[in-house]
């Protein structure tokens, strides 16, 4: 339409009205400074006959309002629940990763409990594969039912594993080895409820701020600052332990944390963090469904839903949706109601019931695809060789301190290493500034990301490749690969014998072993996020979140063992083994394992750029 200025005015349609576009034009009168007179710019008919109605102008004007204002009500709201749901899973993460700082205690088993050291791994292995093996069952019902039932279960689960944990540590050593404590199998059963807990909370909050930001500008940094916090967790859970529930020695000074109050403290803490985050947890609906939307407009317009029993085209949803033929018999609806009113509750819920099985259709087909997608193994089997090392070194953090500690330092002096807390804290620094530092880097470098679905045209692939000239711009993988190439360095040095000689340079192996393990998690998930979309994040990212499982039980088996044949070579009188044997081995195969990783995932990069993928 066009004003009376000649300026070229766009329609407004009624679904997209904009409260900052006015109505009605307004001018200064002439000679009357400050005097606004309205004029219609092109109004219909009704309305300009109903203008001349008296009142009939104003109840048209205030509908108009008042759909305004609600329409604005509902988008704060939306936006507040976004907020408020991004902050509690920023601080459902903060506590979420306790079994992080597992090194604080574990040593503790070994000499209080009298477990053997393959006994205190076979605890921790417990605890991840029970946090990892199961990530794919909570990433498929929390993509279906929400993030809210995953928060209840991970309270319960762990104020049950840690209440049973903290009471099995106080009954003391079991029978077996001429205690009177609980049996060693229950403290498994109770780090498999925490393993699951763990799994449930951190996978609930990670997955509320994936959905409600996974598309915009910032989904890098917003995916990162949770996964980072994650990794503060152990840091401050662990200061708290030495510095606050410890044991004090009879001089005043503070002994070892003191493991029974600790228990009891995270199992009321996350015990409060769940049950509030059942409530708080919420995935804005608005932003599922547009990215459900979309996604299905993208697949039938390149053609892979033509042989979908369920799927048809538009047009004919549209008649079907018209007849009812989705829809169940209203002959129980009430009798008061009338016939438009009936209509329109079926057609409401022939809509929802259309709705839901297009949703469950499209999580199920991407799933399918993922599975079979070989990129996808390629990312998870480097994601195996990285991140199973890195757990290994985090588990026996507190047993490699004793092996770099001369036979006759003295027990009073603090090992030359350093403790257990110090490094627990170092992996928790480094590990959350390589989280944020990549999540955030990716998102200012990282070039527009283009998904799996639909394939890109081989037009499209070059008419984007040609569009980024506005400067410079780095791959995601230019951020994952370096890191592992640091954390290698970590591995490398920690086989050398520079540790034996200078116990202090362990420090450095646990910093990049921090960063780099750091890394891997927070850009793997964003990876799987651009490649493979965000509507079955939970889901996808579960089945290489298992990945670490299984690396941490291989890797553990071989540290337990080589520690204990070091161990029975020395025969050492006070159980403690020393020397480059007792995990040399053991770090060298790490280090070879993290250059396997590099190729792999370099492997991985070329199939994308292959099919046009952008990352």
């Amino acid at each position: 339409m066009t004003s009376s200025h000649g300026h070229s005015d766009p329609p407004i349609d009624k679904r997209d009205f904009d409260a900052h576009r006015p109505l009605l034009h307004v001018r200064v009168s002439e000679g009357h400074t400050g005097h606004l007179t309205p004029y219609p710019q092109s109004v219909p008919e009704s309305v300009s006959g109903a203008s001349s109605g008296g009142n009939s102008d104003d109840g048209l004007l205030n509908d108009v309002v008042d759909g305004i204002v609600e329409r604005d009500r509902q988008k704060i709201h939306k936006e507040v629940v976004r907020v408020v749901s991004f902050a509690w899973g920023v601080v459902t993460c903060l506590g979420a990763g306790s079994i992080t700082a597992f090194s604080l205690y574990g040593h503790l088993l070994l000499t209080r409990l009298r477990y053997s050291q393959l006994q205190v791994n076979a605890v921790s292995i417990a605890a991840e594969i029970a946090m990892y093996l199961l990530v794919p069952l909570f990433g498929y019902l929390c993509d279906r039912y929400s993030p809210s039932p995953l928060s209840l279960g991970s309270a319960i689960l762990f104020g049950v594993g840690y209440m049973l944990a903290a009471f099995t540590y106080k009954s003391g050593p079991p029978t077996d080895v001429g205690g009177t404590g609980w049996p060693f199998w229950v403290m498994i059963v109770a780090f498999i409820l925490v393993g699951m807990g763990t799994s449930c909370m951190y996978l609930s909050a990670v997955a509320t701020c994936a959905k409600n930001y996974g598309r915009g500008k910032h989904k890098g940094i917003m995916l990162a600052i949770p996964i980072a916090a994650f990794g503060l967790s152990g840091m401050w859970q662990s200061q708290l332990g030495t510095y606050v529930l410890c044991e004090w020695n009879p001089d005043g000074s503070r002994g070892d944390v003191d493991v029974f109050k600790y228990f009891l403290f995270l199992a009321l803490l996350l015990l409060v963090i769940g049950i509030i985050g059942t409530f708080a947890l919420r995935i804005v609906d608005d932003e599922e469904e547009k990215f459900i939307d979309e996604t299905v407009e993208e697949l039938e317009r390149s053609g892979l839903l033509e042989e979908s029993e369920f799927f048809r085209p538009r047009n004919e949803i549209t008649t079907v949706m018209e007849y009812g033929t989705f829809g169940s018999d209203d002959d129980e609806e009430s009798p008061t109601l009338s016939d438009e009113e009936r209509e329109q509750r079926r057609l409401e819920k022939d809509r929802q019931e259309e709705e839901r099985q297009k949703k469950n259709w499209l999580l199920n087909y991407e799933t399918r695809v993922f599975l079979q997608d070989p990129t996808m193994w390629w990312l998870a089997a480097g994601f195996f060789l990285v991140t199973g090392p890195g757990e290994s070194y985090i588990n026996n953090l507190g047993t490699i301190i004793p092996t770099l500690t001369p036979r006759f330092y003295s027990p009073l002096a603090p090992p030359p290493a350093g403790l257990p807390s110090t490094h627990v804290t170092t992996v928790a620094l480094t590990s959350t500034i390589a989280r944020l530092l990549t999540g955030s880097l990716s998102d200012f470098f990282a070039p527009p990301a283009t998904h799996l679905f639909p394939p890109i045209p081989e037009d499209s692939r070059q008419r984007f490749s040609g569009s980024q000239t506005g400067g410079v711009t780095l791959s995601r993988m230019a951020f994952l690969v370096p890191s592992a190439i640091l954390l290698s360095i970590g591995y490398l040095l920690l086989s050398s014998p520079l540790p034996i000689e200078h116990p202090q340079a362990f420090h450095l192996t646990t910093a990049l072993v921090g960063f780099g393990y750091g890394s891997a998690f927070s850009l793997t998930p964003i990876l799987i996020s651009v490649v493979w979309g965000v509507e079955n994040f939970a889901t996808n990212w579960g089945i290489v979140a298992m990945m670490p499982a299984l690396g941490a039980a291989l890797w553990g088996v071989v540290y337990s063992r080589a520690y204990q044949n070091a161990l029975d070579a020395i025969d050492s009188p006070d159980g403690q083994c020393y020397g480059w044997r007792c995990y040399g081995y053991w770090a060298v195969g790490c280090t070879v394992s993290v250059w396997v990783a590099v190729v792999v995932w370099l492997a991985a990069w070329r199939g994308w750029k292959k099919r046009g993928v952008v990352v």
